[in-house]
């Protein structure tokens, strides 16, 4: 007996979810005959794939791919952050800055900025350091350098800034204003205040976008040959393709490295994701639950 009232055990049956299953069955019988049409189909050229599959020339070219991407995120998260804080505080010439620079470099399309960086060289044969309108201190010739790679890891770095800046700026905007409020009153300067408080908490929103962009990178770099980058994964295909004039098997090829790359980032970015979202859950806590069902029972027994 609980409140008066006789407790009647109640009979569960599972329910039957037969459209599920006719779904599954439909869309695996699918995947089947897929399957099973282009392992028969000649045009596909499987011994061609199989042939290029672990080239050298391949090999090399996924590690440029890596290369690029690691570099321009880095870049790309470090500038970000610094245009996301610039955003946030409350200065009109820094905010009018950064919403410049998101301005143009989001309202460009990504192949358009890589043509122009292609082109940088062009525009400047030596870079100069020195007191503006005054003496110079250092000359740097760009064509000294691997200037194609790196204007490759500039073009994509600069552009990927621009939405890490806003991927950032919503994680700090997630955290309470009662949390800045708190560290203010303890005495804490603004800039520790971010470092200790806010962007520790701020990373549990940060990161699913972030390691999204980083898989989104990875594809991206495909672009550099706008630049014209010709080292990478996808235009090492490319041009064993136009040799041999075999470009289906190729893109198999490519697309299958493509595909491992992103693999490996996806499991990085699940225990990411679940180391910052440590002491969050959606479960409910024995104590919760117990709260939760006296408060239920409190309602449905009325007022005495």
């Amino acid at each position: 007996m609980t409140g008066g009232r006789r407790e009647e055990v109640i009979d569960a049956i599972p329910l039957r979810r037969t459209g599920r299953w006719i779904a599954a069955f439909v869309v695996l019988a699918l995947l089947v005959l897929f399957v099973y049409g282009a392992a028969t189909n000649s045009n596909y050229e499987w011994a061609v794939y199989r042939k290029y599959i672990f080239d050298q020339r391949i090999s090399k070219g996924a590690l440029v791919t890596i290369e690029l991407t690691v570099l321009a995120m880095v870049l790309g998260i470090g500038l970000g952050v610094v245009l996301a804080v610039m955003r946030l505080t409350g200065n009109p010439v820094l905010q009018g800055v950064a919403w410049l620079y998101l301005w143009i470099f989001r309202g460009t399309p990504i192949f358009v900025q890589l043509v122009f960086w292609g082109l940088f060289t062009s525009l400047y044969q030596t870079l100069r350091f020195g007191i503006p309108f005054g003496p110079t201190l250092s000359t740097f010739d760009i064509h000294q350098v691997e200037a194609l790679f790196f204007l490759a890891v500039i073009g994509l770095g600069l552009n990927e800034a621009a939405y890490m800046a806003e991927i950032v700026r919503a994680g700090i905007l997630s955290v309470g204003e009662g949390q800045t409020e708190a560290a203010s009153a303890l005495g804490m300067s603004w800039g520790l205040t971010m470092r200790r408080i806010v962007l520790p908490q701020a990373m549990r929103v940060i990161i699913p976008p972030t390691g999204n962009e980083v898989i989104s990178m990875e594809k991206t770099t495909s672009l550099v040959v706008a630049i014209p980058l010709s080292t990478d994964l996808y235009n090492q295909q490319n041009q064993i393709a136009g040799v041999i004039f075999q470009p289906i098997p190729l893109l198999l090829v490519g697309a299958t490295w493509y595909l491992a790359i992103t693999s490996v980032l996806m499991v990085g970015q699940y225990f990411l994701e679940k180391r910052f979202s440590r002491g969050a859950s959606r479960k409910m806590t024995a104590r919760q639950l117990d709260t939760l069902v006296g408060a239920t029972q409190h309602h449905e027994a009325g007022p005495q």
